[in-house]
């Protein structure tokens, strides 16, 4: 009987030889080659402008005599001056705090309904999940603009179908453009059209739960809305806590609504939003420097907040995991 002896490994024309090093070299470069297109946009079109604008924030123009004539306009260091004017400007901290009220209306509301939704499309007794699910994240994919022109023109009392079936009953027709009722009509702006995504998000996780933990809770003689409260909702806490998080960003970034619906009342004036005061200072006053600090300002408050935020949920899950 023969046996058949194995190739070293090195000896040429082994079965089992090893790469050669300039073989290896070109795989351990591949991966950088692949990231090199994405790398390249995020400098050019992302790192580059965010350092640009905090550059600017450390600029200002100064103007000599009555500013005419070449070099009577000239940008010089400017130090810590755009942040000092940007913190103490009454129309920023206004703005802000309306973004504040704004918010504590919009999340709150929006995540309950997300979770709602996702619950429900997840029961065993829902019908056409489908086609209610698809029904129900449909607005997220119409553009911000369009669904402020949408809800601003069923807002005005001269052409909205619901003002005229409000008069024709004799009901009150609230004036949902001005005062109060300004931050419900922007706010439901916001949860109509963010609703849907949050609801996929936490519909996912709940699909990723595995079925024999819902079959042993049955088991033990939980009821469907025990199943929900005390194992569907613990177990899609991390994607709440990062619906939480987007929500934060998007609302303290808030920009197209008011915007779009400023036409149409005098109660949105054109810094009701701290974006809508840097716009009006970059592009209505020409003052880049001063827009480029309250734009920092605002990358550094939504950092900070978002950081915080999500420290304080990993410290507490990890004090879970250690129960």
């Amino acid at each position: 009987m023969t046996s058949t002896s194995r190739k070293a490994y090195g000896v040429k024309g082994a079965p089992y030889a090893l790469p050669s090093p300039t073989t290896l070299k070109r795989a351990r470069s591949a991966p950088y080659l692949f990231l090199l297109p994405a790398t390249v946009l995020f400098l050019l079109f992302f790192a580059l402008p965010i350092g640009y604008a905090v550059w600017l924030s450390f600029r200002k123009v100064k103007v000599s005599g009555l500013g005419l004539g070449s070099g009577a306009r000239k940008e010089v260091w400017a130090g810590l001056e755009n942040y000092t004017d940007a913190l103490t400007d009454n129309e920023l901290v206004a703005g802000a705090l309306r973004v504040l009220g704004y918010g504590c209306i919009v999340v709150p509301v929006m995540l309950g309904l997300a979770l709602l939704f996702a619950l429900m499309l997840d029961s065993e007794k829902v019908r056409l999940a489908p086609v209610t699910r698809l029904a129900i994240f449909l607005p997220y994919a119409i553009p911000g603009v369009v669904a402020a022109l949408l809800w601003g023109f069923l807002y005005l009392p001269d052409v909205s179908p619901f003002y005229f079936v409000l008069e024709k009953l004799g009901l009150p027709q609230p004036d949902l453009l001005d005062g109060g009722p300004l931050y419900l009509a922007l706010s439901n702006i916001a949860v109509w059209g963010g609703t849907g995504f949050n609801m996929i998000v936490i519909y996912t996780s709940l699909q990723a739960i595995p079925a024999e933990v819902y079959e042993a809770a049955r088991l033990d003689g939980a009821t469907p809305l025990q199943i929900a409260l005390r194992i569907k909702i613990p177990m899609v806490a991390p994607s709440l806590v990062l619906t939480f998080f987007f929500s934060i960003i998007a609302t303290l970034q808030v920009f197209n609504e008011p915007t779009t619906l400023k036409p149409l009342t005098n109660s949105v004036s054109t810094t009701w939003s701290p974006l809508m005061k840097v716009y009006q200072d970059a592009f209505g006053k020409g003052d880049i420097y001063a827009a480029a600090a309250q734009a920092t300002i605002i990358a550094l408050a939504t950092l900070l907040l978002s950081f915080g935020f999500l420290r304080a949920a990993n410290r507490r899950n990890k004090q879970e995991a250690t129960r």
